[in-house]
């Protein structure tokens, strides 16, 4: 079994409650976002304009590289694929941080350690889905086991071709879009 989610650029609205849903699950600050919505574009000329909203949380790499480069153990996969921080072995170094091509991670100035996005495993745990998915209100995201092929995410990957996040660094994300 290994976690994903996938997102339909085409749905989201950029409205931020993934970003609000995640800051009030995980008692974050204000300005500390695991899961950003960036605007792309616009592109092209008027009046034939383009934009989309991209959510960036932590891709959840299979071939992670703030794993490879965590130097005391902190940062780990999960035996499903989940990436998170082991707060009692960080030392706030941010070797992570500079590993990470996604830019995903988080210094806290308040506890000295580098954080990010757990995927919300402690709910995964639980029988329930991350909480920015439960609280996405046009259904943008879309959440379950990529290692499944007869599962709703790996059959939306297949026939709408969705995508990572830049496939040719190799680090083989699990998170998916669906790009305009």
């Amino acid at each position: 079994m290994r976690w994903g989610m996938l997102i339909d650029l085409n749905k989201c609205v950029g409205c931020y409650a993934c970003t609000v849903a995640c800051q009030q699950e995980h008692r974050l600050s204000l300005g500390e976002k695991w899961n950003r919505v960036l605007r792309v574009g616009p592109d092209g000329k008027f009046p034939n304009l383009t934009a989309y909203f991209l959510p960036v949380p932590c891709m959840h790499c299979e071939e992670a590289p703030c794993v490879d480069g965590c130097p005391t153990g902190a940062s780990f996969r999960r035996e499903d694929g989940i990436v998170v921080v082991d707060e009692k072995k960080c030392v706030g170094c941010k070797f992570c941080m500079v590993a990470c091509p996604y830019g995903v991670r988080f210094y806290s100035e308040e506890k000295g350690i580098v954080e990010k996005c757990t995927m919300c495993f402690e709910r995964l745990d639980k029988g329930e889905v991350p909480r920015c998915v439960e609280t996405c209100p046009v259904k943008a995201r879309y959440f379950g086991d990529l290692d499944d092929p007869n599962s709703e995410i790996a059959q939306l990957i297949r026939k709408k071709n969705a995508h990572p996040l830049h496939e040719e660094l190799g680090t083989k994300p699990a998170v998916y879009y669906i790009f305009p």
